[in-house]
C-alpha cells in the first residue's frame, strides 16, 4: 500500500471506530490527521465527508427499521409518526446552528488543543453524568416527547466543537432527560443520519468541487473504510453500553485528552 493511500486508510479506520462511541470521531480525526501530518485545509472537508460511510453503516444494519417507518408513515401510524417527528426535531438546532456557525467549525478543527481538552472535561462530564442520571422514563424513540427530542437536538449542538463527540452529547443529553442507555445510544445513531448528510453535503457544496482529484479520492476510500469498520463497531457498542455502561469511554477520553496535551506540549 503507497503513502499517499495509507493515511486516508488509517483515518477512516479512526472515523469508523469513533463516529458511534461518546468519544468524538472529529476530535480523533484531528489529532491522527496532526500525528500524519495530513492538516491542511483539504484534511477539514475530508474530516467531516467520510462520516457519511459510518452513517451509511447505519442505514444497512437498521435497514428493517428505516423500512417499517417508511411502510408506517404511508399509513400515517402515529409509532411511525412520532419516530420520524423525534428525529427530525433532534436534528433541526444543529442544522440552524451549523449553517452560521460553519466557518467558526472550521477554525476549530485547525486546533488539536481545543480537541484535547474537549476530551478530557467531556469525559468527567460523562461520568458525573452516569453518576447522576438515574430516573428512566422513556424506553423507546417513538414513546419520546418532542420537548425531549428537541432538547437532544439542542444538546448536540455542542459537539459542533472538536473532541466534545455527536454521539456523546446526544447519548449524554438523552440520559440527563430521562431515556433508558440503549434508547439513546440508538437516538444518537438515527439523528446521526440527517445531520451528518447536511453536514457533509454542505462542506462539499461550499468545498469539495474545488478538490483536485486525489484529494477527492481519498475521500472514496476513506468513506469506504469507514461503512466497513462502523459496520462491525455498532452493534458491539450497543451490547457494551447495556451491560457496562458509559464509564470506560469516558475514562478512555481522559487518558487520550491528557497523552494528546502531552504530546502537543513536546512539540
Amino acid at each position: 500500500m503507497s503513502s499517499d493511500l495509507l493515511t486516508p486508510v488509517l483515518l477512516g479506520i479512526v472515523e469508523g471506530v469513533t463516529e458511534f462511541i461518546p468519544v468524538s470521531s472529529t476530535g480523533h480525526l484531528v489529532l491522527a490527521g496532526a500525528l500524519l501530518g495530513y492538516h491542511d485545509e483539504a484534511s477539514k472537508t475530508f474530516d467531516i465527508v467520510i462520516q457519511l460511510g459510518a452513517i451509511l453503516a447505519v442505514l444497512v444494519l437498521y435497514w428493517r427499521r428505516f423500512f417499517d417507518v417508511l411502510i408506517g408513515l404511508s399509513g400515517w401510524q402515529s409509532g411511525p409518526v412520532a419516530f420520524t417527528r423525534n428525529i427530525l426535531l433532534g436534528f433541526l438546532p444543529s442544522m440552524v446552528v451549523g449553517a452560521f456557525a460553519y466557518q467558526a467549525i472550521k477554525a476549530m478543527l485547525e486546533s488539536p488543543t481545543i480537541v484535547a481538552w474537549a476530551l478530557i472535561i467531556g469525559g468527567v462530564a460523562i461520568i458525573a453524568i452516569e453518576r447522576i442520571a438515574k430516573m428512566v422514563t422513556v424506553d423507546s424513540i417513538e414513546t419520546m416527547h418532542w420537548r425531549t427530542a428537541l432538547g437532544i437536538g439542542a444538546i448536540q449542538c455542542l459537539s459542533m466543537i472538536p473532541g466534545v463527540s455527536r454521539s456523546g452529547a446526544t447519548i449524554m443529553g438523552a440520559l440527563v432527560l430521562g431515556v433508558e442507555r440503549k434508547t439513546a445510544a440508538e437516538f444518537s445513531f438515527f439523528v446521526a443520519v440527517p445531520t451528518m448528510m447536511a453536514a457533509s453535503t454542505y462542506a462539499m457544496l461550499k468545498d469539495g468541487m474545488h478538490l483536485p482529484h486525489d484529494q477527492l479520492a481519498n475521500i472514496g476510500v476513506g468513506f469506504m473504510i469507514s461503512f466497513v469498520v462502523a459496520m462491525l463497531v455498532i452493534k458491539a457498542f450497543v451490547a457494551m453500553v447495556s451491560r457496562f455502561g458509559f464509564s470506560p469511554f469516558a475514562y478512555y477520553r481522559i487518558v487520550a485528552g491528557a497523552v494528546a496535551l502531552v504530546w502537543l506540549g513536546l512539540k
